[in-house]
């Protein structure tokens, strides 16, 4: 992939930046990776997501290296926080980062649900 992907367009392992809930500033935008596939339902009009952060406090984070990337890179040392789901529809979302390797999505993935499977 040598261009930047529509919004409508997206797959799994893109990452986009897009409204971040896990703050007062309304005006604040986190980066958000895409899990689904194109089996999800609404795909292209709904997108499956898991945050992502740069602390690095939080154990059960999911740690990204470079080797991790597929597209780009993202600027910050980063990690996926499988905790952290939301369904983002395309207009939501304000820039495309970068496109990350199935390898760790699929990590973050089981670790949901290990969560949610009790």
């Amino acid at each position: 992939m040598t261009g930047i992907p529509a919004f409508d367009e997206l797959e799994r392992g893109h990452v986009v930046l897009a409204p971040d809930p896990f703050t007062r500033d309304t005006a604040a935008t986190r980066p958000w990776l895409i899990i689904n596939n194109d089996r999800h339902p609404f795909d292209g009009e709904q997108y499956l997501a898991m945050g992502m952060t740069t602390r690095t406090w939080y154990d059960a984070r999911i740690p990204l290296t470079a080797a991790d990337f597929r597209h780009r890179q993202a600027p910050k040392s980063s990690a996926i926080v499988p905790h952290a789901v939301a369904s983002i529809a395309p207009e939501l979302m304000t820039d495309y980062i970068c496109r990350v390797s199935a390898g760790p999505i699929d990590r973050a993935v089981d670790r949901l649900f290990e969560y949610l499977s009790g």
